[in-house]
């Protein structure tokens, strides 16, 4: 599947909220949402309802991880073969709370490419961001993580980050996409994010714990209509 820009990508974590039917329930209100606007909507539930939600929506699917393995003996990992079988779209790699390493991102980011599923790899710093643009994916996604899940926008707290971020990835990999996240919650946190250069944002929270999950996300596409 082809990812069109702007895109906003939903992480469902391991909330409660989102998961086994109500993560269906979620994933099929940003169905909704996508095709009455025109804007992507993508989602990554937990990897035990991947295949589910993937099977039942037409909007983008992704794990929220992926283990650097071939197929075997590996009890308890996650491979991409078994993501891409889950009929997923693509992957994140490297989320703060899921932490892997460069040669591991490297092994993932080439592998997925072989088999045709996109790469988002998530990253703290403009440095770090800048080494994992060099790596390839589609997308990185730039997340202090001292910011997830505070309510406070990367976007409008530290805009250098982002901005920085943006501008070393021009230099390394202009054909990698950069997304941003932590902390983003309305539609004036996602205009923010797009004046300082990036295709889109990544968000979970802010989305997934919201009473009314139509209007939180809504609010999100909003300035991306204009």
């Amino acid at each position: 599947m082809e990812i069109k820009y702007p895109l906003v990508l939903i992480n469902f974590k391991a909330y409660s909220q989102a998961s086994g039917k109500k993560g269906l329930e979620l994933a099929k209100v940003a169905e909704k949402i996508s095709k009455d606007t025109g804007i992507t909507i993508a989602v990554a539930p937990q990897v035990t309802d991947l295949a589910l939600i993937a099977s039942r929506v037409e909007i983008p699917v992704f794990s929220q991880h992926a283990d650097a393995v071939d197929p075997g003996s590996h009890t308890g990992h996650i491979t991409l073969e078994a993501i891409k079988d889950a009929g997923a779209t693509g992957t994140m790699l490297n989320h703060s709370e899921r932490r892997i390493r460069a040669d591991q991102v490297d092994f993932l980011v080439k592998k997925a490419r072989k088999i045709g599923l996109v790469t988002v790899v998530c990253t703290n710093t403009p440095e770090v961001t800048a080494a994992m643009a060099a790596l390839g994916p589609n997308m990185v996604a730039i997340e202090p993580p001292e910011l997830i899940g505070t309510g406070i926008p990367v976007s409008k707290a530290k805009p250098e980050v982002v901005l920085g971020s943006v501008e070393l990835v021009k230099k390394v990999n202009p054909d990698v996409k950069v997304l941003c996240g932590a902390g983003i919650t309305t539609g004036d946190d996602v205009a923010a994010a797009l004046k300082l250069g990036t295709v889109g944002v990544l968000l979970a929270s802010g989305v997934v714990k919201a009473k009314n999950w139509e209007e939180a996300i809504l609010n999100l596409v909003k300035p991306l209509l204009k």
